[in-house]
């Protein structure tokens, strides 16, 4: 396989930057798929190198595609993340190890790229690949597709080309697929590339970060683990002293819906009506479609005492989103999904609380909401939430304010992100 020449890319990146949210799309191993969900790998890195100890160990209960637990590897620390979607787990699990076999690296490339078949019917496809591939391109993927289950075998350098094919779907799709967003088959993008020629650069950029951690001696100290932050994790009792994460937000983005494209395409899922049952039900409650599938009552949760420390405040934003929502097209359970959130975060603020050591720091990257206009204090009501749990102090350092860009926005409510800073 051709190499590509090593380059410098630390060199382009501002150690200096504060704000929580920058592009990690330049850095080594981050930059190898574009999740929705995320903050500056420079950033935690920093926050790690102001709070660690000589035996510090670092946990991020939302891991996501692994951006705290990378960040811990290139410090030399050890990690453990969490994570329950099982499709952004493999991606961050592939992206934690760097042990790998460049010969059979290149010998499955070419096994890829060579024998490529073509037992292909555009229209037995299924319809969201129609709609985001034209018939050669979706013949070429699905070829990599079929190819690979054919070779593939149970070693590190498969799993890499698992997930260098999954990180082109995008940019070999016309259609409107950034990684933020949703699918959006109407829009049509400008660049588009070859299925070939990306996933010849992908695996070119894989082998290039390799290469580079490996002379840099980054070791892969860090562990994705299939667990619910709302769970207690009792091996590792006391045993964190940093914790850098970022949950969802309350906001009714559909994380179970961010990668349906990808796994449509390796036949995880048959269709959107499969992510409550096989992804979105091991989720945090943050999107309505989530508390409508379970058709949860609202009663029932603002029973539940793990929120009584906000409990006459989010009753009272509860209770007229119920109502509220009445007056509107989608009539969405924004009611429920608000008072879900914050039970699943009380919850989760309780099973941490045995895992960090008494000196502990803690930051939470959030964002608070506003469902049909009526606002629900995130900072507050988290910061609420972390001391009943245990927790000794809490501040929150606003980074930006949000809903001032777009102008079809649906309500003029200021909303703010920042750090949710827990001290144990």
């Amino acid at each position: 396989m051709e190499q590509l020449a090593l380059f410098d890319i630390e060199s382009e990146i501002k150690t200096s930057a504060s704000t929580t949210f920058i592009d990690n799309m330049k850095l080594p191993i981050h930059r190898w798929f574009k999740y929705t969900a995320g903050f500056s790998a420079e950033w935690v890195k920093n926050v790690i190198r102001k709070y660690k100890k000589a035996d510090s160990m670092i946990l991020d209960p939302f891991a996501g595609s692994g951006t705290t637990l990378i960040a811990a590897n290139e410090l030399n620390l050890p990690s453990v993340g969490y994570e329950k979607q099982y499709f952004i787990r493999r991606i961050a699990s592939n992206k934690l190890q760097y042990d790998v076999d460049f010969s059979h690296l290149d010998e499955l490339y070419k096994k890829i790229t060579h024998n490529l078949t073509y037992d292909f019917n555009f229209d037995e496809q299924s319809d969201l690949l129609k709609k985001c591939y034209d018939s050669e391109t979706l013949k070429i993927l699905m070829s990599m597709k079929n190819t690979f289950v054919k070779v593939k075998d149970d070693t590190l350098e498969s799993e890499i080309i698992w997930l260098a094919i999954t990180a082109i779907l995008r940019n070999t799709s016309s259609v409107g697929t950034a990684q933020w967003q949703y699918v959006l088959p109407k829009k049509t993008k400008k660049s588009v590339l070859l299925p070939q020629n990306a996933l010849f650069k992908k695996i070119n950029e894989i082998t290039q970060d390799i290469q580079l951690f490996n002379l840099k001696n980054i070791k892969s100290l860090g562990t994705i683990l299939d667990h619910d932050a709302r769970e207690f994790c009792s091996m590792y009792s006391k045993s964190f002293d940093i914790l850098v994460t970022s949950p969802p937000y309350p906001n009714n983005y559909d994380y179970a819906d961010a990668t349906r494209l990808e796994m449509m395409f390796w036949g995880d899922i048959k269709g959107w009506g499969d992510l409550q049952s096989k992804v979105r039900h091991n989720l945090i409650h943050s999107c309505s479609q989530h508390s409508a599938a379970e058709k949860l009552k609202l009663d029932d949760i603002l029973s539940d005492s793990v929120i009584n420390p906000i409990k006459d405040e989010i009753t009272e934003v509860c209770r007229k989103l119920e109502k509220v929502r009445f007056e509107h097209g989608g009539k969405k359970t924004y009611h429920t999904m608000i008072a879900a959130y914050y039970r699943d975060l009380a919850r989760v603020f309780i099973a941490l609380r045995p895992l960090m050591k008494e000196d502990s720091i803690i930051c939470f990257v959030i964002g608070d909401s506003a469902p049909y206009g009526i606002y629900a204090p995130a900072d507050k009501w988290l910061g609420k939430l972390a001391l009943a749990a245990g927790f000794l102090s809490w501040n929150f350092e606003k980074t930006r304010d949000r809903n001032i860009k777009w102008k079809n926005r649906k309500h003029t409510v200021p909303l703010k992100e920042g750090r949710l800073w827990i001290r144990g």
